[in-house]
């Protein structure tokens, strides 16, 4: 088998429009921690939280909820969960993974996080939306401020909003490893 790297992201080398309209979000998208102060609009909000909600998960468990946040003043308080969070508090809206907490504690469910994670991310960035995931320290006030149920935890929180310096746009030169040094075909 012959991977062509150079012909990703060459609008020749794809198969329809819809691929390139994915591939040039997954080549936008980037942790954006500094967000301006547009709102997003209810569609939007919609469709990344839709994303989400039909993302894969193991045996269909769909073990997630999500808690929208969107209020100026629960975001600038959400935004003390954990130590590195200060980005919450200037976004356009936070969702909140919650789970039960009974999963959480087997880690039974974080690929099927990180799934959703990825979605909603991905459908943000393909509306100029940037995003950036952020852990949960303090769970005590997580759930005073999101009011989840005692059997349930927030296991991440996602931040979205417009970027203040750059708009998403495609990085043609991406600061990661060569293709040729992370792809083996067959064998190492």
């Amino acid at each position: 088998m012959v991977i062509r790297h150079d012909a990703i992201g060459d609008p020749a080398a794809a198969a329809n429009s819809d691929h390139m309209i994915t591939f040039e979000a997954i080549k936008a998208r980037r942790n954006v921690r500094e967000y301006d102060n547009r709102p997003m609009t209810n569609v939007q909000l919609d469709q990344i939280l839709e994303a989400g909600r039909r993302s894969p998960s193991s045996q269909n468990s769909q073990p997630w909820d999500f808690v929208v946040v969107t209020d100026e003043d629960q975001l600038r308080r959400l935004s003390a969960v954990w130590f590195g969070g200060a980005h919450i508090a200037g976004s356009a809206a936070t969702v909140a993974l919650v789970v039960a907490a009974e999963d959480a504690a087997r880690s039974r469910v974080q690929f099927d996080l990180g799934q959703a994670t990825m979605s909603m991310m991905l459908a943000a960035a393909a509306f100029g939306v940037g995003s950036c995931h952020s852990a949960v320290g303090d769970h005590e006030l997580a759930r005073e401020l999101l009011a989840y149920p005692a059997d349930k935890t927030c296991a991440l929180l996602i931040s979205f909003g417009y970027p203040v310096a750059r708009p998403l746009a495609p990085i043609h030169e991406p600061d990661r490893r060569p293709f040729d040094d992370v792809v083996h075909c067959g064998r190492w």
